[in-house]
């Protein structure tokens, strides 16, 4: 209530406040800067280490625990999360917010070589994956036909496509086909931020 009141008794100094509140805020959305891909959550990499045949504490005693100690040597690490199911290890290292991540790709890619050397015999190189605004797919192109078979779609959209095509062979973009979770006939297409301007 004593805000009515004051406002009452000085009309123009609530005024003036409410202008400069407007300006202000009209000057600061207008400095303000755009950034396409913002940063999205924590900087984080994920290790993926298949081994068949064990079981999640056969996993974790003998791969899990030989990362775990290894990572912590990293540069700008904050903390490692593992999980381990019947046959694969999952590891998320999650990184300090201003932490150089292609500087933190190359350190992991080095410790996980490192550790290779304690793995039981027949393990196979791990997957090693960066997820930020540059290493998420952008756009999904889906070509479908009733009467044309999957070669055959594949064939007329690299020919008879420019963009597409284009689109494959261009340095700003990386199209990989996954053949084990989506249908061949479709691409994700990524973009790097850093090859990429705002127009």
């Amino acid at each position: 209530m004593w805000l009515v009141f004051m406002a009452m008794r000085r009309p123009v100094t609530i005024l003036v406040a409410v202008i400069a509140v407007v300006l202000t805020s009209f000057m600061a959305i207008r400095q303000m800067k755009v950034d396409i891909f913002p940063q999205l959550g924590a900087p984080a990499i994920y290790v993926a280490q298949p081994y068949g045949g064990m079981d999640p504490s056969q996993m974790e005693g003998y791969l899990t625990y030989y990362y775990e100690y290894h990572f912590l040597y990293i540069t700008g690490i904050e903390h490692v999360e593992s999980k381990n199911i019947q046959g694969i290890s999952l590891m998320k290292l999650v990184f300090h917010p201003e932490t150089d991540m292609s500087q933190a790709m190359g350190e992991v890619v080095g410790y996980v070589n490192r550790a290779r050397a304690f793995m039981p015999p027949g393990a196979v190189p791990p997957f090693i994956m960066r997820f930020d605004a540059g290493s998420v797919p952008v756009a999904q192109l889906v070509f479908s036909s009733t009467t044309r078979s999957v070669p055959e779609m594949q064939d007329r959209s690299l020919r008879h496509c420019p963009a597409y095509r284009r689109r494959r062979r261009s340095a700003a973009a990386s199209a990989r086909s996954w053949c084990a979770s989506i249908p061949r006939s479709s691409d994700n297409i990524g973009c790097r931020p850093t090859k990429s301007s705002l127009r």
